[in-house]
């Protein structure tokens, strides 16, 4: 099989050598009799990263049909993010292309694997599924103490928009002059209104009762 060996360290010169990982996925490469078609090492870059040199140009050889199995260390070496390892994995499936990692229960050449994958997508899919959960949770308290939630509040004066309008300008001629989206300032002036109206308005007095 032809085989492309990935690696990868976030940082250098901290005790981090790619050495390491590649002896060992070519020490698997021959016991596996598998022909190293590239190596392809990212060398000082995150793992949390979806575009990294060496990972893309492996795919693109992955793509052009030059490889048939993936051998990698660890699968935090692939990514460190469980969606897009999930992602990698589904092309390599595509592709009819089989992942490998030595120090990992990940190997899709054998039945028990694939299986390992599986279940790594599913707990995978679990975390995502509570983790919006959690955020949804979180943002229905915070509402229910008075809390703002979502982008924060732009302020600004609302007196230069006031005066271009009272000149006939529209709303949205007002925003693009003032570089204020249009849905704000039209919000914002809404509040305005009603707050001035407000203070307007005296208070009903209450009704007296019938002698």
């Amino acid at each position: 099989m032809r085989a492309a060996l990935y690696a990868r360290v976030s940082t250098t010169g901290h005790g981090q050598d790619v050495g390491l990982q590649l002896d060992e996925l070519r020490d698997l490469a021959r016991a596996r009799g598998w022909r190293v078609v590239g190596e392809y090492v990212d060398d000082g870059v995150s793992g949390s990263s979806r575009r990294r040199p060496q990972l893309d140009a492996m795919l693109d050889a992955v793509r052009d049909g030059q490889v048939e199995v993936v051998a990698f260390w660890k699968l935090d070496r692939l990514s460190r993010d469980a969606r897009h390892a999930l992602e990698l994995f589904d092309t390599f499936r595509e592709l009819g292309v089989d992942a490998v990692s030595p120090r990992d229960t990940i190997d899709t050449t054998t039945p028990m694997g694939r299986f390992a994958l599986t279940m790594l997508a599913a707990f995978a899919e679990l975390e995502r599924a509570n983790t919006v959960e959690r955020v949804r949770a979180g943002v229905r308290r915070a509402q229910a103490a008075g809390k703002h939630c979502g982008r924060p509040r732009r302020e600004f004066d609302l007196r230069p928009a006031e005066a271009m309008l009272a000149q006939g300008h529209s709303i949205r001629e007002t925003a693009r002059a003032l570089g204020v989206p249009y849905a704000t300032l039209r919000r914002r002036l809404g509040e305005a209104r009603r707050a001035r109206e407000s203070k307007l308005t005296p208070p009903r007095s209450a009704k007296r009762s019938a002698p």
